[in-house]
């Protein structure tokens, strides 16, 4: 731990004193570390993404790139309007009865910090959290685990339009940090009582580290974050996301030598987002992700799950990159290469893609399923879309493409 950070973590620790133990007092009905996490996340139903549901954005007109662009265009009354139809319908209960029927036990659920607080002068609206209350009956009827996750923070920590707003990183200026520990511990306390059920929550997405996030900072904040979980629960597991670090690298970090407990860390693998990944065949993703597990998964001194992957082995699906960007896979993005067509997988359904397309997806899917386990689990990225067929995995599951039950398997031992 740097220097200048060691006497500020010990002040985010302060609370082990006020809670007058150094240890749980009891256990979760879920295991972390001997259960295998096995799920799925519910992307783009309470955080917008444009390529998750291309027809919100597409009726906004070009200026919509992002929920916050999308509600400054439209205007909050109907932005309400639009965003509501979308929550009600967009994930229902049925979606975690099928998900429990997969052999699946976690979903985890994006939201943004914008649902827990009133806005000043922001052009977001919330009522999510009706909602995700909503998710979480669910899931307790359909025997499943939730993962709360802060997906989006104030100002942004990564300028991905995941995070509600596209463009420069913002997070770690002014008040962002305070306003961002006060969303989650509003959802901590929210869920406290549910501890049968929302198991664990993510203290940040994807904060971007290379992109600018500051590191002792974002470790600061982690601490933080520890802290305003156990004011609310004491069992509750507490998600750090590497920050696009090595996941090894955090070794030493909030491990069980720092007095903290129900402390995992969340690292996501995807392979679409790189010209030199895209070139190469399944055979080489196969041997990417048995070779990220045996680096960066199993070496770690803490629970460590993969929670955000893909079977897409093509950055095709419409607007993944971003609105108004193409793919590299084709060419279209600024500074690439042709690769191949995206003819039926950057717009489509599961049934629509090749033989040898679903043969190899499937492929790559087991040979994830049976890596990520080598750790503590996985969630796969994401449950449903409109039409981005190497991504839907409610498509896949009913395809055949997803093994299901997702124990499964037709290309067996490949990791």
């Amino acid at each position: 731990m740097p220097s200048n950070l060691s006497h500020k973590a010990l002040l985010g620790l302060s609370l082990l004193a006020a809670l007058g133990q150094a240890s749980p007092t009891s256990h979760l009905n879920f295991k972390y570390g001997s259960d295998k996490v096995r799920g799925v996340n519910l992307g783009g139903w309470l955080v917008l993404e444009p390529w998750i549901t291309p027809s919100i954005f597409d009726s906004a007109g070009d200026a919509a790139v992002d929920e916050w662009s999308l509600c400054e265009t439209l205007g909050q009354d109907e932005c309400r309007s639009v965003l509501s139809k979308h929550w009600s319908s967009f994930v229902t209960q049925d979606d975690f009865s099928q998900i429990a029927a997969a052999g699946m036990n976690h979903v985890r659920i994006p939201v943004g910090y914008w649902a827990t607080e009133h806005l000043n002068g922001e052009p977001y609206v919330n009522g999510q959290l009706e909602f995700l209350d909503n998710a979480v009956s669910w899931a307790r009827a359909a025997g499943l685990k939730v993962v709360v996750d802060l997906h989006g923070a104030p100002g942004s920590q990564n300028g991905f339009d995941n995070s509600g707003k596209r463009g420069s990183i913002n997070w770690q200026q002014g008040n962002t940090v305070d306003r961002t520990k006060s969303a989650l511990g509003s959802l901590a306390k929210r869920y406290a009582g549910d501890g049968d059920v929302v198991t664990a929550i993510e203290a940040l997405n994807e904060p971007n580290v290379p992109g600018g996030v500051d590191a002792d900072g974002l470790k600061q904040y982690y601490y933080d974050s520890w802290g305003v979980a156990r004011e609310a629960s004491q069992d509750t597991t507490l998600i750090l996301h590497d920050g696009f670090l090595p996941t090894e690298s955090w070794n030493g970090f909030m491990n069980g030598d720092s007095g903290v407990w129900y402390v995992m860390m969340d690292t996501h693998h995807y392979e679409v987002f790189d010209s030199g990944l895209l070139s190469v065949d399944t055979n080489a993703h196969v041997g990417n992700v048995c070779g990220f597990v045996d680096q960066h998964l199993v070496t770690n001194d803490k629970w460590t799950i993969v929670g955000e992957w893909t079977g897409a082995m093509t950055d095709c699906a419409k607007y993944l990159n971003g609105k108004g960007i193409g793919a590299r896979y084709d060419g279209t993005y600024q500074g690439s290469r042709n690769i191949g067509s995206c003819q039926g997988k950057s717009e489509g359904t599961v049934a629509a893609l090749s033989d040898n397309d679903r043969t190899n997806t499937r492929r790559f899917i087991e040979a994830q399923l049976d890596a990520y386990e080598k750790g503590s689990g996985w969630l796969y990225w994401t449950w449903k879309t409109e039409g981005a067929p190497e991504w839907d995995m409610k498509q896949q599951l009913a395809g055949g493409v997803f093994p299901n039950p997702v124990t499964d398997r037709q290309f067996p031992g490949q990791c």
